[in-house]
């Protein structure tokens, strides 16, 4: 079922990279932006596997809410690390943009990639050899398309997979058996209860 969904994003991913606009015929002494619908694509795709398996009712390590809650934890650690680093750290991408340190699409496709060995490793092994394999994908399209350098990449990969770590921590915390605070979802938002 994962290499389904797979090898149907990736169909997509491809579909898109093929209707993506050429930078050809762009004036001498003008950046070239490179177009990179394939790394836009593929970045979600580990997560996106999480959910939909989760939803076609493969069973996970974690039930609804905890997944809900440690993969959103997860993703605003990583996020929050990643977004500090590209606007305190003075570092140009060879495309010569600037806030290239870290690989913001690297650090979110590694950071589903962690999440879905989390929940579905136990399954089997290829499930986490496709997710970060994949992950690996969006960072040498990152890297090939010119957008970072594999420095800048790699950095990616490691915030996001220690930042899903921390993510399942404080989310074990918040959802654990014994723990003192509640978390609840309503139309109207989120919630947090602390319990003395």
């Amino acid at each position: 079922m994962l290499t389904c969904c797979i090898m149907m994003m990736s169909a997509v991913a491809v579909m898109a990279q093929a209707d993506a606009p050429s930078d050809a015929g762009t004036p001498a002494g003008n950046i070239a932006v490179k177009s990179d619908a394939v790394g836009d694509v593929l970045r979600f795709v580990p997560l996106a596997s999480v959910y939909v398996m989760k939803g076609c009712g493969l069973e996970s390590a974690s039930s609804w809410k905890r997944l809900a809650v440690n993969s959103a934890t997860s993703l605003a650690a990583s996020a929050a690390v990643t977004y500090g680093m590209k606007y305190t750290i003075d570092s140009d991408r060879p495309n010569h943009a600037r806030h290239g340190l870290p690989s913001g699409h690297t650090m979110m496709a590694f950071c589903g990639a962690t999440i879905l060995y989390k929940e579905y490793g136990h399954l089997s092994p290829w499930l986490s050899v496709a997710g970060f394999s994949i992950a690996t994908a969006t960072a040498f399209c990152r890297v090939h398309r010119d957008h970072h350098t594999w420095w800048q990449a790699g950095t990616g990969a490691v915030v996001g997979m220690l930042g899903t770590e921390l993510g399942y921590w404080i989310g074990d915390k918040l959802t654990g058996e014994h723990s003192q605070f509640a978390v609840g979802a309503s139309p109207e938002g989120l919630s947090l209860a602390v319990f003395f």
